[in-house]
Protein backbone atom coordinates (compact mmCIF):
# COMPACT_ATOMS: atom_id res chain seq x y z
CA UNK A 1 0.00 0.00 0.00
CA UNK A 2 2.70 2.51 0.97
CA UNK A 3 4.66 2.05 -2.28
CA UNK A 4 1.59 2.52 -4.42
CA UNK A 5 0.47 5.53 -2.34
CA UNK A 6 3.86 7.18 -2.77
CA UNK A 7 3.86 6.52 -6.51
CA UNK A 8 0.29 7.79 -6.83
CA UNK A 9 1.06 11.01 -4.96
CA UNK A 10 4.18 11.51 -7.07
CA UNK A 11 2.33 10.79 -10.32
CA UNK A 12 -0.51 13.18 -9.47
CA UNK A 13 2.04 15.89 -8.61
CA UNK A 14 3.88 15.26 -11.90
CA UNK A 15 0.65 15.45 -13.90
CA UNK A 16 -0.42 18.63 -12.12
CA UNK A 17 2.94 20.24 -12.95
CA UNK A 18 2.72 19.10 -16.58
CA UNK A 19 -0.82 20.40 -17.07
CA UNK A 20 0.00 23.65 -15.30
CA UNK A 21 3.10 24.07 -17.51
CA UNK A 22 0.95 23.65 -20.62
CA UNK A 23 -1.45 26.33 -19.44
CA UNK A 24 1.27 28.68 -18.19
CA UNK A 25 3.11 28.47 -21.52
CA UNK A 26 -0.06 29.80 -23.15
CA UNK A 27 0.47 33.06 -21.25
CA UNK A 28 4.21 33.06 -21.96
CA UNK A 29 5.66 31.73 -18.70
CA UNK A 30 8.10 28.83 -18.31
CA UNK A 31 8.00 26.34 -15.44
CA UNK A 32 11.06 27.87 -13.81
CA UNK A 33 9.58 31.36 -14.11
CA UNK A 34 6.19 30.50 -12.66
CA UNK A 35 7.75 28.46 -9.87
CA UNK A 36 10.17 31.26 -8.98
CA UNK A 37 7.57 34.04 -9.23
CA UNK A 38 4.98 32.12 -7.23
CA UNK A 39 7.42 31.19 -4.46
CA UNK A 40 8.85 34.72 -4.39
CA UNK A 41 5.38 36.25 -4.14
CA UNK A 42 4.95 34.31 -0.87
CA UNK A 43 8.31 35.37 0.62
CA UNK A 44 8.99 38.69 -1.06
CA UNK A 45 12.19 40.35 0.09
CA UNK A 46 14.01 37.09 0.74
CA UNK A 47 17.68 36.91 -0.19
CA UNK A 48 18.85 34.84 -3.16
CA UNK A 49 20.34 32.09 -0.98
CA UNK A 50 17.12 31.66 0.97
CA UNK A 51 15.06 31.60 -2.21
CA UNK A 52 17.41 29.02 -3.73
CA UNK A 53 16.88 26.83 -0.65
CA UNK A 54 13.08 27.16 -0.91
CA UNK A 55 13.15 26.31 -4.61
CA UNK A 56 15.63 23.47 -3.98
CA UNK A 57 18.00 24.72 -6.68
CA UNK A 58 21.65 25.68 -6.69
CA UNK A 59 22.25 29.38 -6.02
CA UNK A 60 24.03 29.84 -9.37
CA UNK A 61 21.01 28.42 -11.23
CA UNK A 62 18.71 30.79 -9.37
CA UNK A 63 21.03 33.71 -10.07
CA UNK A 64 20.62 33.15 -13.82
CA UNK A 65 16.83 32.83 -13.43
CA UNK A 66 16.69 36.06 -11.43
CA UNK A 67 18.85 37.74 -14.09
CA UNK A 68 16.31 36.78 -16.78
CA UNK A 69 13.32 37.81 -14.65
CA UNK A 70 15.02 41.11 -13.86
CA UNK A 71 15.76 41.73 -17.56
CA UNK A 72 12.05 41.11 -18.26
CA UNK A 73 11.13 43.65 -15.58
CA UNK A 74 9.38 41.07 -13.39
CA UNK A 75 11.66 41.20 -10.34
CA UNK A 76 14.15 43.59 -8.88
CA UNK A 77 17.16 43.09 -6.69
CA UNK A 78 17.68 45.47 -3.79
CA UNK A 79 20.71 45.60 -1.57
CA UNK A 80 20.19 44.05 1.84
CA UNK A 81 20.47 46.94 4.34
CA UNK A 82 22.09 44.58 6.87
CA UNK A 83 24.57 42.88 4.52
CA UNK A 84 26.14 44.79 1.62
CA UNK A 85 27.12 41.50 -0.07
CA UNK A 86 23.53 40.20 -0.17
CA UNK A 87 20.60 41.06 -2.41
CA UNK A 88 16.92 40.91 -1.56
CA UNK A 89 14.51 39.96 -4.34
CA UNK A 90 11.17 41.70 -4.92
CA UNK A 91 8.30 41.30 -7.37
CA UNK A 92 7.70 44.34 -9.60
CA UNK A 93 4.35 45.91 -10.40
CA UNK A 94 4.70 44.50 -13.92
CA UNK A 95 4.80 40.94 -12.50
CA UNK A 96 1.72 41.21 -10.30
CA UNK A 97 -0.88 40.82 -13.10
CA UNK A 98 1.09 37.84 -14.41
CA UNK A 99 1.07 36.22 -10.97
CA UNK A 100 -2.69 36.89 -10.79
CA UNK A 101 -3.07 35.13 -14.14
CA UNK A 102 -1.07 32.18 -12.82
CA UNK A 103 -3.45 31.96 -9.85
CA UNK A 104 -6.40 31.86 -12.27
CA UNK A 105 -4.66 29.14 -14.28
CA UNK A 106 -4.05 27.15 -11.09
CA UNK A 107 -7.67 27.54 -9.95
CA UNK A 108 -8.89 26.28 -13.33
CA UNK A 109 -6.55 23.32 -13.17
CA UNK A 110 -7.71 22.38 -9.68
CA UNK A 111 -11.31 22.69 -10.80
CA UNK A 112 -10.61 20.33 -13.69
CA UNK A 113 -8.63 17.92 -11.52
CA UNK A 114 -11.37 17.69 -8.88
CA UNK A 115 -14.29 17.01 -11.24
CA UNK A 116 -16.50 14.35 -9.65
CA UNK A 117 -15.01 14.76 -6.18
CA UNK A 118 -17.47 16.29 -3.72
CA UNK A 119 -16.74 18.94 -1.12
CA UNK A 120 -16.58 16.42 1.72
CA UNK A 121 -14.16 14.22 -0.21
CA UNK A 122 -12.01 17.24 -1.07
CA UNK A 123 -11.89 18.27 2.58
CA UNK A 124 -10.97 14.74 3.63
CA UNK A 125 -8.26 14.57 0.97
CA UNK A 126 -6.77 17.89 2.01
CA UNK A 127 -6.90 16.90 5.67
CA UNK A 128 -5.22 13.57 4.97
CA UNK A 129 -2.46 15.14 2.86
CA UNK A 130 -1.87 17.79 5.52
CA UNK A 131 -1.57 15.06 8.15
CA UNK A 132 0.94 13.17 5.97
CA UNK A 133 2.89 16.39 5.47
CA UNK A 134 2.96 17.06 9.22
CA UNK A 135 4.00 13.49 9.97
CA UNK A 136 6.87 13.69 7.51
CA UNK A 137 7.97 17.12 8.74
CA UNK A 138 7.97 15.84 12.32
CA UNK A 139 10.20 12.84 11.59
CA UNK A 140 13.70 13.15 12.98
CA UNK A 141 16.42 13.61 10.39
CA UNK A 142 17.83 10.22 9.43
CA UNK A 143 21.44 9.22 9.83
CA UNK A 144 21.89 9.14 6.06
CA UNK A 145 20.82 12.78 5.73
CA UNK A 146 23.08 13.90 8.59
CA UNK A 147 26.19 12.20 7.22
CA UNK A 148 25.59 12.80 3.54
Amino acid sequence: MSDSLGFLIGDVARLMRRRFDERARAIGVTRQQWHTLTKLSRVEGINQGGLADLLEVEPISLCRMIDRLEEAGLVERRRDPNDRRAWRIFITDKARPLIDQLHVVAAGLFEDALVGIGDAEQSALIGSLMRIQTNLNDLPEGKEARHG
